[in-house]
């Protein structure tokens, strides 16, 4: 990326230490800057500067900065990046605001928690989630083959900041909002590295930060704490509703150095004897312990600082109990390589939507037709008590499913704020759905459809609610389009020129049918078929109309095996985890492919692909008239033969 692209997608990059109104964004009409670098309130007009630089005396500098957008996201975790990056390509003037130096949230370096999504059903298979969560990963399986967390952090920056339409601010708190009756005005943030105030004004807003302060303050309804079981009439709900909720961990990794590595823990470690419990296993050194968890019976939020005091010295209780306990002898040589500072929380605020997803939402898979995603992962309660209650099982696997269930996007958005949504573990869900709902997978398809969900909003001008009781098929549409699978509903965009064609047929077929590629079901599930392969390579798929269409944009969803999870690990896989994992990239992905188009009877290539790393690959060209159309598929990463599960085309 050019360094002048570069810096007008990071606010605060070029205008962090000056007092000129320069915006943090300078495309034209991206935002708007006022009270930018008023000095001297507070301090009387002192003059308690002594600039060296410029040999004057100036008031101290109160840096106060209003911002407008069309839309505000705040938390850049695995639910805000795919809000973000979703509302700045469907069109909206966004910002992403998170509170940490880097990018990630709980999947950061700072924390490192594994981007698991729908990982293994009860069948043993994966059902991967695509859209924006898996072009980050891709990627990272190309450029970050080393498996290195800091190196991951810098993959997602990329890959966030290079959108020409979204500005990031870093190391920036969401602290207050300002209302205009059911309606957020703006977001007040600070940003501690430049100690500038920012007023971010928006249309649309979408908390994705967990917590959830700024939607808190803005009056949103929420719970916390366990509902009983009547309430929604959940199985493993406890009789009566309680204030418990799961902890956060303290994760570490360990290395092997090759040689005797001895170690003294520090003052504040806490004992920690794994003899006094069967359910807390230590199978290796390297990849850390989930369970090392503090939870609350109250406000979670308000002892996180305790907590994370205490975690940290339960992570060095547990490794000192491995290291000098002489119970692990084969421990020797390992090391501490990293261990966390920061603590990764799985529960605290869940807001309240005009739905409350519930344990039998999920266990009886119930269609909703606002559906926006899916989910997988068991109904994992962790234990509230975390590290404290040795007694019992860290974690309650109380339920695998055997299949998808569906999200719907009545959960997404504020029962009593108009212009708010949220995503992530802070949506509107009973304790028992968060089980599974909270794995980073499902939260990233939650937040690609409140970021698409959000642009509908501002183009339209209505709120979230409305997108949802009157145009929720344009949002299915839009989503399944941008590679999001939604579990019983077929895609049909009447947009789409494919679905006009007279005829479509391959060059060879190992197995699927040509035809699949049209059926609005872009991946196999279920044991169904929905797919064409080619019998080896090179190999091409062709489309024909009877009548000429105009033609700009062709788009192919092309195979990546869904069926294995491509997350980073902390470790070599094992074989068994080989079944399900894989550690490169999907060698089915098409890795060499180009596109002819067919005028006046004569072939014209117009776009050709190199070193690609999409499942969802678009061909743009200048508007042509055509009566038909050739995908020459040269190279995989690796496999004999090519697979597609979905072509459309389009005017413009």
């Amino acid at each position: 990326m050019k360094r002048r692209n570069f810096l007008k997608n990071v606010a605060g990059a070029a205008v962090a230490t000056s007092l000129l109104p320069v915006s943090c964004k300078t495309v034209e009409g991206a935002s708007k800057v006022t009270n930018v670098g008023s000095v001297g309130e507070g301090n009387g007009g002192q003059e308690q500067w002594h600039q060296l630089g410029t040999g004057q005396k100036v008031p101290f500098p109160v840096r106060k900065k209003t911002l407008e957008y069309d839309v505000v996201v705040i938390g850049a975790g695995m639910a805000g990046i795919p809000a973000a990056v979703a509302s700045a390509r469907n069109g909206a003037k966004t910002v992403l605001v998170n509170d940490r130096p880097v990018l990630g949230g709980n999947a950061s370096s700072e924390i490192r928690v594994t981007v698991n999504g729908v990982n293994r059903l009860s069948t043993g298979l994966a059902e991967r989630e695509t859209g924006i969560v898996e072009e980050l990963l891709l990627e990272n399986r190309l450029y970050n083959a080393q498996e290195s967390y800091p190196m991951w952090d810098h993959v997602v920056y990329d890959y966030v900041t290079r959108e020409p339409n979204l500005t990031v601010m870093v190391n920036t708190a969401a602290m207050d909002a300002e209302m205009d009756g059911d309606k957020i005005v703006s977001a007040r943030c600070w940003q501690v590295t430049t100690e500038t105030e920012f007023t971010l004004k928006a249309d649309v807003f979408i908390d994705c930060s967990g917590d959830g302060l700024m939607a808190a303050k803005a009056g949103a309804l929420f719970r916390t704490g366990r509902e009983g079981k009547k309430e929604f009439n959940e199985k493993y709900a406890p009789d009566e509703p309680d204030g418990w909720q799961m902890g956060a961990s303290i994760l570490m990794q360990g290395r092997d150095y090759g040689r005797p590595m001895p170690y003294t823990p520090p003052s504040f470690m806490i004992e920690y004897n794994g003899d006094n419990t069967k359910h807390r296993k230590i199978r290796n050194f390297v990849d850390g312990y989930w369970w090392v968890e503090l939870g609350d019976d109250f406000d979670i939020i308000d002892v996180q600082e305790f907590n994370r005091h205490k975690l940290m010295g339960y992570a060095h209780g547990v490794w000192n109990y491995i290291k000098n306990s002489g119970k692990f002898p084969e421990s020797e040589n390992f090391a501490i390589d990293w261990i966390g500072s920061f603590p990764g929380r799985r529960e605290s605020r869940r807001f309240i939507g005009d739905h409350v997803l519930s344990e039998k939402d999920l266990t009886e898979h119930r269609h909703f037709e606002d559906a926006i995603g899916f989910g997988g992962w068991s109904l994992d309660e962790h234990n509230p008590g975390g590290i404290e209650d040795l007694e019992n099982e860290p974690s309650f696997f109380h339920e695998r499913f055997k299949t998808v269930y569906e999200v719907p996007f009545r959960s997404l958005y504020s029962k009593n704020i108009s212009n708010l949504m949220f995503a992530g573990r802070n949506a509107s869900l009973t304790h028992i759905a968060l089980s599974s709902t909270r794995i980073q997978g499902t939260c990233a398809l939650m937040g690609q459809a409140v970021g698409t969900a959000a642009t509908l909003c501002v183009k339209k001008g209505v709120t979230p609610r409305d997108i949802g009781q009157k145009y929720i098929k344009e949002l299915q549409e839009q989503l399944m389009r941008d590679d999001v699978f939604i579990p019983n509903v077929v895609a049909n965009d009447a947009k789409d020129l494919a679905k006009q064609a007279s005829l479509i047929f391959g060059s060879s077929t190992k197995s699927g049918a040509a035809k699949n590629l049209i059926n609005g079901i872009s991946r196999d599930i279920d044991g169904k078929i929905n797919h064409w392969m080619s019998d080896g390579l090179d190999a091409s798929l062709q489309m024909e109309w009877d009548v000429p269409v105009k033609i700009s944009k062709v788009e192919i969803k092309c195979d990546t095996n869904l069926q294995k999870n491509i997350t980073m690990r902390k470790q070599p896989l094992t074989d068994f985890q080989r079944k399900s994992f894989i550690d490169y990239v999907p060698p089915e992905l098409m890795k060499t492919l180009n596109l002819e188009v067919r005028v006046d009877g004569v072939w014209q290539k117009v776009d050709t692909k190199e070193n690609n790393i999409a499942r969802l690959v678009k061909f743009n060209f200048d508007q042509v008239k055509v009566t038909a159309i050739r995908i020459n598929l040269k190279e995989t990463y690796g496999f004999p033969d090519a697979k597609l599960f979905e072509v459309r085309c389009y005017e413009v």
